[in-house]
């Protein structure tokens, strides 16, 4: 294999687990790590089963319960959703019956596939990780390859330890200057998606770049690689460095130091060739919030709501020329895989500290995104900030980033939420959803309208 031509992140990657290329372009890929969930687990699994076929390599396969699970203090296999025990169950059978490594309900370890995978280390730089999941984009945040796929891949994957992967174009997304105060990675990505469309990296794999990527912490690269998803794009990738190896070294399933060469070439060779390159100043970046049924549908805060499709108008109840600060919220959500780690929590309970939420908030709810953060966040006590101000603090799962059937909010309710979704009924029949970074969400729900967090933080 000639090497001598400079190569992306993602080839480089790609290269190093080439099985063989197939007519047509594609490629036979080695897969390191598979990770279900409960909502898809089960019937893969069976699936499987019922073929006679065995999982390759039981222990590059994971299973977390996330999906369907309840968030309430107290909770077990029993959920609100209709059927949803059906579900955990299911899949715990089919779990323990391959010897996959199974992450169950009230498990130390259980949290949302995204950010476990990355807490405990099972997604490394350099890996093929795939789950059925459109958000495994998250884990590209530590230099991984990380697809998301659908259930009969995932068959594949585990009964072979390869996956047939589709070319794909590549896109460099390179933000340039210093985030202002009270700016984040998830304005970062709302920004890119509000000014290239939500279609803007569709077919591309998308490698983020640039001082103000390399100035994040790792939480908040992950923010930024989850939302890539939002783009379009077939995965998102951000090359390690010294704050990844420092993060990830020691986890249980990563090495103790990362002190071999290999780990230093995981990065875009100088002048390697892009398909498509995006440059965005950071420093010109504002707090950012969706007005509508898309996440492309987003602005400044501070900004006035454009022209867009009417049906979004219709369905969000706001019109062109309407400006989104002081609009009432009914309901406020901190959460998901996007945004519902240790960092965020922090800096959320610093603006809801010693305040309340607004009494017409009928519904506010904090779901960490991990039992692990759930006891790190306790042990600052940042629970008693949230209880204090007004919010729930609940279990770690997907509770409420998307409507499976079970807990709602109350009806009719606008919601402002920490998710990476805002299309129509994601979070509940007819519930009309801005999406905005935790900071937004702490800020208004002590207003009862959307409000901009640098002014509550000043």
């Amino acid at each position: 294999m000639n090497h001598s031509t400079p190569r992306t992140l993602s080839q480089k990657i790609r290269d190093t687990h080439l099985v063989t290329d197939t007519p047509g372009g594609a490629a036979l890929v080695a897969i390191d790590r598979v990770f279900l969930h409960e909502r898809t687990g089960a019937s893969a699994l069976k699936s499987m089963a019922a073929a006679g076929r065995k999982v390759r390599d039981p222990s590059r396969v994971f299973c977390v319960m996330d999906h369907i699970v309840d968030t309430r203090p107290g909770r077990g296999d029993q959920t609100l959703m209709p059927g949803g025990q059906d579900f955990i169950t299911e899949t715990r059978a089919a779990a323990l019956a391959a010897g996959i490594t199974l992450i169950d309900v009230n498990d130390p370890d259980q949290g949302i596939t995204h950010v476990i995978s990355t807490e405990l280390g099972i997604v490394l730089p350099g890996m093929n990780l795939v789950a059925p999941d459109s958000h495994t984009c998250t884990q590209g945040a530590v230099g991984a390859a990380a697809w998301g796929i659908g259930s009969s891949e995932a068959e594949h994957a585990m009964a072979t330890g390869v996956l047939r992967l589709e070319p794909a174009r590549t896109m460099r997304v390179t933000f340039s200057g210093t985030l202002a105060p009270g700016v984040t990675a998830k304005d970062m990505a709302l920004a890119l998606i509000a000014r290239h469309g939500a279609g803007g990296g569709a077919g591309h794999i998308v490698e983020f770049a640039g001082e103000a990527v390399r100035a994040l912490d790792m939480e908040a690269r992950m923010t930024l690689c989850n939302m890539a998803t939002e783009f379009a794009a077939v995965t998102a990738i951000i090359a390690p460095d010294e704050t990844t190896f420092a993060w990830l070294a020691g986890r249980r399933y990563a090495p103790a130091h990362f002190d071999d060469p290999y780990w230093r070439e995981l990065h875009s060779d100088e002048g390697a060739v892009f398909d498509r390159e995006i440059a965005i100043d950071a420093g010109a970046i504002a707090p950012m919030v969706t007005w509508g049924t898309s996440p492309e549908h987003a602005i400044a805060i501070d900004g006035v709501v454009p022209q867009g499709p009417p049906g979004a108008h219709a369905y969000i109840g706001l019109e062109p020329g309407q400006t989104l600060l002081g609009t009432p919220v009914d309901a406020a959500f901190i959460g998901s895989c996007t945004n519902a780690r240790l960092s965020d929590l922090r800096r959320a309970a610093a603006l809801l500290k010693g305040r309340q939420i607004a009494p017409s908030i009928r519904k506010a709810l904090v779901v960490p995104g991990s039992s692990a953060i759930k006891r790190a966040a306790e042990a600052e006590g940042l629970d008693q900030v949230f209880t204090a101000a007004g919010f729930e603090w609940r279990e770690s799962g997907c509770s409420l980033c998307f409507y499976a059937g079970g807990e709602g909010f109350p009806p009719g309710s606008r919601t402002i939420s920490s998710t990476n979704r805002n299309f129509e009924g994601r979070q509940g029949p007819g519930i009309r959803t801005h999406i905005a970074s935790p900071e937004t969400v702490a800020a208004s729900a002590i207003a009862g309208m959307i409000a901009d967090p640098r002014e509550i933080a000043a």
